[in-house]
């Protein structure tokens, strides 16, 4: 269910606090401002992800923030395991997708983590990340509904680490999926009403 603990307690802890300072950095915002879009926060839902991005109409820019807000994740993740283990890279992939959730840049109030999330377990193990994004991107085909594929893909990953032959990622996966059912509560209960709005519109 989880790695042998390789690596000492004070180098995993200073794993952490640099995995967290990485995902801390909201690229949504950074470029909303690059491309000069305005406060991504009165924009749609006022999420600071790519998919709140792509409400602004520019393309470019939520391509940019999918691609920087992974990036960020799997940086944390292959950094840790280079430098340590493979347990720091677990403490590093949790604390870059804690840092994107709750940003000590933005008072804590940050993303739903999804691209983190995707970008995480890429690096972590590529055939279980490819597995998410699979199913992420089936279920976003079939509904249209960005929050749901990414719920769906979510809860299916500590499966799919078992399946794939990654035990030791489980409770990795389960950590994160219960972050990203938290951050999508609301989400959440406007799927149960009906009222979630799909890939492409405004709001």
């Amino acid at each position: 269910m989880i790695p042998a603990i390789e690596t000492a307690w004070p180098l995993l802890a200073l794993t952490a606090i640099a995995a967290y300072a990485l995902g801390s950095i909201p690229f949504g915002i950074v470029m909303a401002r690059a491309f000069d879009l305005g406060d991504l926060r009165q924009v749609g839902s006022g999420n600071i992800g790519a998919t709140n991005v792509l409400r602004t109409g520019n393309k470019p820019a939520a391509f940019l923030t999918l691609v920087l807000d992974a990036g960020k994740g799997a940086i944390a993740v292959l950094v840790a395991r280079a430098l340590l283990a493979e347990d720091a890279a677990q403490v590093a992939g949790v604390a870059a997708f804690l840092g994107h959730c709750y940003p000590i840049y933005l008072r804590f109030k940050g993303g739903k983590g999804v691209a983190t999330f995707l970008g995480t377990l890429l690096a972590l193990a590529w055939p279980l990340g490819l597995a998410a994004c699979a199913t992420w991107a089936v279920t976003a085909a079939l509904f249209r509904i960005s929050s749901l594929a990414a719920l769906v893909a979510a809860i299916l990953s500590p499966v799919a680490a078992i399946l794939l032959g990654r035990p030791d990622a489980t409770l990795f996966c389960i950590a994160l999926t219960v972050l990203i059912l938290a951050r999508h509560h609301e989400n959440i209960a406007r799927l149960m009403r009906g009222e979630e709005p799909r890939i492409g519109s405004k709001t």
